[in-house]
């Protein structure tokens, strides 16, 4: 009983670093209606840069994290300026395209400037594990802090979208991007914010990733960040609760998986579940229908 537990718990906190992630891909979808593929590298240099800060320059986790959102941030505008802004009016096909030319761009920038070899990253976690049930069960402080910032970030992303200005200009330029213009709405600025905010805990989940699985390589984001897309389209792409709700249940899914059926099939499992879901209900748990008019 006390194994499972722990591995419902461990779940929990990957499943918690993927509904970051995917808070990121659900905000770019819902609001500029395309798919940013690269969000899963923007983690991987947000790794990178906490493990400069940190290791190399020997400052502490603090400063790594904050400088890491910061660069993060810049980073994710100039993306969505220089690459995706020019393909506003062009087909998803040609945008999908893009993106992966940017993800492929950023793993090649890291493996100059990097090189190919893993690198031992440090904890930014200084909380101790917590040990419960006299010692049967212990919870490590990487755990902790992962599910906590997720659920912190989740309250203040709901509050942030539904109580500011900002907010709701990203609401309105998710229903009509025309009708917010005319409104006098900045589409280009709103949908700017909207990749910078997605970058920015792309390095948060970057740290919080690399902290639990201290390895880190220019393709450590990749599939981190096709799983936190996998959750949300589980919890239902555009819905921020909806990517929340995917994250944590594909990594409550995964660790499970891992723990009773086999490590070699986890992957099959979490993307077989994701199709049965999607079977008996296209849009995601908390996806809607859309009616488009002809």
């Amino acid at each position: 009983m006390m194994s499972f537990i722990s591995y419902f718990i461990n779940g929990l906190s990957l499943g918690s670093v993927y509904a970051i992630i995917a808070l990121g891909y659900t905000m770019v979808y819902g609001i500029a209606k395309m798919l940013n593929f690269a969000h899963g590298d923007v983690i991987m240099i947000g790794g990178y840069v906490v493990f400069t800060v940190v290791s190399t320059m020997g400052l502490g986790p603090v400063a790594g994290i904050l400088l890491a959102v910061i660069l993060c941030t810049v980073l994710g505008v100039v993306i969505e300026g220089v690459a995706y802004r020019p393909l506003r009016m062009a087909s998803p096909l040609a945008v999908l395209i893009t993106a992966i030319g940017v993800s492929y761009l950023l793993q090649n920038i890291a493996l100059l400037v990097f090189g190919s070899n893993p690198k031992s990253f440090t904890s930014v976690v200084t909380v101790p594990a917590l040990k419960l049930s006299e010692g049967k069960l212990t919870i490590s402080g990487e755990t902790i802090v992962t599910i906590i910032s997720c659920v912190i970030i989740m309250v203040g992303l709901t509050a942030f979208i539904k109580r500011t200005r900002a907010g709701q200009a990203m609401l309105a330029v998710s229903e009509d991007k025309g009708a917010a213009q005319l409104m006098g709405i900045n589409v280009d600025g709103t949908i700017a914010l909207t990749f910078a905010i997605g970058s920015a805990l792309a390095a948060v989940a970057g740290a919080l990733l690399c902290s639990a699985y201290p390895t880190l390589t220019p393709y450590t984001g990749s599939m981190p960040g096709i799983k936190a897309f996998v959750a949300a389209v589980f919890g239902g792409i555009g819905s921020i609760p909806g990517a929340f709700i995917g994250g944590l249940l594909l990594g409550v899914i995964e660790n499970l998986s891992k723990a009773y059926i086999s490590s070699q099939l986890s992957d099959a499992i979490v993307f077989g579940v994701l199709i049965v879901v999607l079977l008996v209900k296209p849009t995601g748990i908390l996806g809607k229908k859309i009616n488009e008019k002809v």
